[in-house]
């Protein structure tokens, strides 16, 4: 008996400690020192929140750039990849519906200049970058949906370009919503 106690008063401590008190101080540290981020980083346009800068979130309108695909249909609820393998014949089908789908959109892209990246969904299912060469593919058809020149939107691109953590991990990345509420101040639409 004086061991079923003693398990139960460390159960209810570590219950409160870990279970309470950590992650109250780790998300008042979070707020204090990552405010934005912690609050997950909310795009407001007038008076509205419309997205995050953290999550993509799925848009088909030409005037806007795209972001990668989604296995998860861009739900934040239910984050995660396929989980399909190289071979797996779900996978190249939807790597080719998702090829059809780009080459529509992008008249005159060829397959080989289509990045990896823009037909395979990523591996959260809600990635909110997209490669430079992704975004450049795309830079076409938001042009002339949006009637933006091909330099100003070239300028944005570079204007929002993340560059290599630390100048050494990953590969640089441009944020589709940044880059897309950028194409929506200046249209107006």
């Amino acid at each position: 008996m004086i061991n079923l106690w003693r398990s139960l008063r460390f159960t209810i401590v570590f219950a409160v400690l870990l279970g309470l008190l950590y992650p109250l101080l780790i998300t008042g540290i979070g707020n204090l020192l990552f405010p934005w981020q912690a609050q997950g980083s909310m795009v407001v346009w007038r008076g509205r929140v419309v997205g995050s800068e953290l999550i993509a979130q799925q848009t088909t309108v030409p005037w806007l750039f795209h972001p990668r695909p989604s296995a998860v249909d861009y739900a934040g609820n239910a984050s995660g990849g396929s989980n399909l393998g190289p071979t797996n014949p779900a996978l190249i089908a939807e790597i080719r519906r998702n090829l059809h789908v780009v080459e529509r959109q992008n008249p005159g892209v060829t397959v080989s200049s289509i990045p990896t990246e823009m037909v395979e969904s990523s591996g959260s299912g809600l990635d909110p970058d997209i490669s430079i060469p992704d975004a450049l593919i795309q830079l076409p058809r938001v042009a002339r949906a949006s009637g933006l020149s091909r330099s100003y939107l070239a300028g944005l691109i570079a204007r929002y370009t993340q560059g290599r953590v630390l100048g050494i991990w990953g590969e640089p990345m441009v944020n589709v919503m940044r880059l897309n509420m950028a194409i929506v101040r200046r249209t107006g639409r």
